[in-house]
């Protein structure tokens, strides 16, 4: 399962001493499970921007502490500043980075401002993709007024806070809350010094465009060729040459790699070149997949390669190290977040994991081993689907086969999850054996807590057998169609999803028995022995076309 991650990024009303940032960044990091990557003060603002990620749970409940932290060491009615402000937490939007969606995100952000509203009494809006009505979508109408007016703001029955009391709130003011898209800053070098000719290019793309008069008088306004872009040139003297630096406000409309070819067609329109790129701060490891894929579905390649593979080629593609090395696990925010320190039995390589399997522990064992087992074999398929896409002669089939790869490389990687995952709820139900059970409520404790690692236990393998039976679609696509010389490789990846299932289901069953909620435990079995009914008869089906393709090579 890929790991929930989002981001926060509150703004606080207080630039210039960071003894009182710091107390806020402090209760942020005591929150398990959330990492601060950025804290960036401004004394002419008088504001802080902090940028921190994690699990959805740990991020909403630091951001609360990091609000009432500021409620109680920032004073609004002492406040001057140059950026536009209403609180002393002014805006705190919620980003979904991966493992979650945008309206999954939404509800994270309302709990948390229903919780400053109830229990700080401080007024709360929801703006952005948050917002419970359309015109307080924009944070700049939420904030109109700003702390100055906010007394008078308060008492219009159109402006009532979504959370919270209309009661001017004269230390903290009120506080914006939202759910908005990940942003993206992002540089694109030139071969230019000329800051003009940058600017050309930036007006070209942005969504803004470019304003002018004609002939007449008129102001004649025309839009750029990307949307949900701001783009501007300039020049650097560090670098000694111009960019165009841009703000991608919504990377799922315009991408980073869209954004940087449409910036070298414009350049290149103006008789200038692109020599690379930079990302500044982190971003979100789906955006280098995708520009990796994007680069290579160019090329006519197969995008069905490793995460590793297509970091290089959009590291490579768009010259992400022209100014400064760009280090994935420094600038990709699910790497930054990774536990180095916690080891992942698919981090092992393949002794140290056969010796692992091996050793007195009694974990990982077979259900971790049968989702490797299923992993393998859809790895088998998705190297056929490689190999078929570059095969001599079959030029225009390369789509064909490139699609089928990235399917098996989704399959491989939720079932390389799993195994992990199936070891992790083995430990579960270890635990909660080990919990006390003197008293009646440390019975009942207990018992509660063994029934639902018992439940976690029976529906991981379950979701192994599901994820690995999808994977014979790829098999058979493959031994029917893929390339004749790796036939019997796809036959072997049928036999190991057959195995792993047959092995996967083992693990439901003996779990099952320990299972008190028998009409779930009846469900779940059924359904197991419907999917490994069909795994039979789809290696069977699979191994004859497999079989018959050897005996037309003899």
């Amino acid at each position: 399962m890929e790991k929930r991650i989002i981001e926060c990024v509150p703004n606080f009303s207080e630039g210039q001493d960071m003894s009182v940032i710091k107390q806020i960044t402090d209760v942020i990091e005591s929150v398990k499970g959330v990492k601060l990557l950025d804290v960036d003060p401004g004394k002419d603002t008088n504001r802080t921007v902090v940028t921190f990620v994690g699990d959805p749970d740990a991020v909403s409940e630091a951001a609360f502490l990091a609000v009432k932290k500021a409620s109680e060491v920032i004073d609004m009615s002492k406040h001057h500043g140059a950026h536009p402000r209403m609180g002393a937490t002014d805006v705190c939007p919620f980003i979904p980075v991966s493992g979650i969606t945008m309206d999954e995100t939404v509800v994270y952000a309302r709990k948390v401002a229903e919780r400053i509203g109830k229990e700080l009494k401080i007024p709360v809006y929801c703006y952005e993709n948050a917002a419970f009505e359309k015109k307080r979508k924009n944070l700049a109408n939420c904030r109109e007024g700003e702390y100055e007016g906010l007394s008078k703001k308060l008492t219009d029955p159109a402006w009532k806070p979504d959370f919270g009391p209309a009661v001017f709130n004269k230390k903290s003011g009120a506080t914006a809350v939202g759910a908005r898209d990940f942003l993206v800053a992002f540089n694109v070098n030139l071969n230019t010094t000329s800051t003009r000719r940058a600017n050309a290019i930036a007006f070209d793309v942005r969504e803004k465009g470019r304003s002018f008069k004609n002939n007449k008088g008129e102001q004649i306004s025309v839009p750029g060729t990307l949307k949900s872009v701001k783009a501007i040139g300039w020049y650097i003297e560090e670098y000694g040459i111009a960019q165009i630096s841009m703000n991608l406000t919504n990377i799922s409309v315009t991408p980073v790699h869209i954004a940087f070819d449409e910036v070298c067609r414009k350049a290149d329109a103006h008789g200038v070149r692109v020599t690379g790129s930079e990302l500044v701060g982190l971003v979100p490891l789906k955006s280098i997949l995708d520009a990796g894929k994007y680069f290579l579905e160019k090329q006519q390649r197969s995008a069905g390669v490793s995460d590793s593979e297509l970091i290089k080629i959009a590291i490579k593609s768009m010259g992400l190290n022209d100014i400064h090395p760009f280090n994935p696990d420094e600038k990709i925010i699910e790497f930054v977040m990774a536990e180095k320190e916690q080891r992942k039995l698919i981090d092992l390589n393949l002794k140290s994991f056969m010796e692992e399997t091996a050793s007195e522990s009694p974990a990982p064992g077979g259900g971790s081993i049968s989702s490797y087992m299923g992993a393998l074999g859809v790895a088998l398929g998705t190297m056929v689907a490689n190999l078929s896409s570059h095969k001599k002669g079959w030029d225009d089939r390369w789509k064909e086969f490139s699609d089928w790869a990235v399917k098996g490389k989704e399959i491989q990687n939720k079932l390389l999850n799993l195994v992990d995952e199936d070891t992790e709820a083995f430990n579960k139900i270890i635990a909660a054996y080990g919990l006390p059970k003197k008293t009646d409520e440390e019975k009942k404790a207990r018992n509660n807590a063994v029934q639902a690692a018992t439940k976690e236990a029976i529906m991981v393998p379950f979701k192994v057998m599901e994820t690995a039976y999808s994977g014979f679609a790829l098999i058979r696509e493959m031994v029917e169609k893929g390339n004749p010389n790796s036939v019997t490789d796809a036959g072997v990846g049928a036999l190991a999803l057959r195995s792993c299932i047959k092995g996967a289901y083992l693990n439901v069953k003996i779990n099952a028995a320990g299972l008190e909620d028998k009409n779930l435990a009846k469900e779940i079995l059924k359904k197991g022995c419907d999917i490994e009914s069909k795994a039979v008869i789809e290696e069977e089906a699979i191994l004859k076309i497999v079989d018959a393709a050897i005996l037309k090579k003899s």
